[in-house]
């Protein structure tokens, strides 16, 4: 499967450095000329479009396709990853009013998850569960998912079978990865 990963278009929250997390956030005016731009770097030939429930992603979505025809298929594995009290807080905010958390890392804990919120080992299993969908379904078609930054994330660690710079590596608003993903990989 030929696989693009579409992170959405500019959202307040994200100009403004906030968790989204779960959020069903609109983008903002950035984040919609973005979404504009983003036909040109995708193939013209394209066989599924899947996307993220939330409605950044859906905008993008609709946005980016709104000449094509191609049907928009909700997924709910690709979803952002919730990181719950923290979410719509900028990191300041989440270290000022939950002390005890931030002081753990909890974002970066393996096993755990701020309050409310979704460990990252959830998470990549809920991702690879989505992956594993889509190769079943399009294993040798070409697909453009429209979702997150930490959804990224997770497909292109999963792909590589490297999470070494998980932490570290990023998927800007508005911008396009490309992965070859063989059957059974994942």
């Amino acid at each position: 499967m030929q696989l693009y990963v579409v992170r959405h278009g500019e959202t307040d929250a994200n100009a403004e450095g906030r968790y989204q997390g779960s959020l069903d956030i609109d983008l903002n005016e950035r984040g919609v000329l973005q979404a504009r731009e983003l036909r040109a770097r995708l193939p013209s030939q394209i066989d599924a479009v899947v996307v993220s429930p939330l409605r950044r992603a859906q905008q993008t979505a609709a946005i980016v396709f709104a000449d094509d025809g191609l049907e928009l298929h909700t997924l709910d594995a690709f979803r952002e990853r919730s990181v719950g009290v923290f979410e719509g807080l900028t990191q300041a905010e989440a270290a000022q009013r939950y002390p005890e958390l931030w002081a753990q890392n909890i974002t970066r804990q393996w096993e755990l998850a701020p309050t409310d919120g979704e460990s990252v080992s959830q998470f990549v299993e809920r991702i690879r569960k989505g992956l594993n969908e889509l190769l079943v379904n399009h294993g040798q078609q070409v697909v453009v998912l429209v979702a997150h930054g930490v959804v990224a994330k997770a497909i292109r660690a999963l792909v590589r079978d490297d999470f070494s710079d998980f932490f570290d590596w990023q998927l800007r608003n508005g911008e396009v990865l490309m992965l070859k993903i063989a059957t059974g990989l994942v």
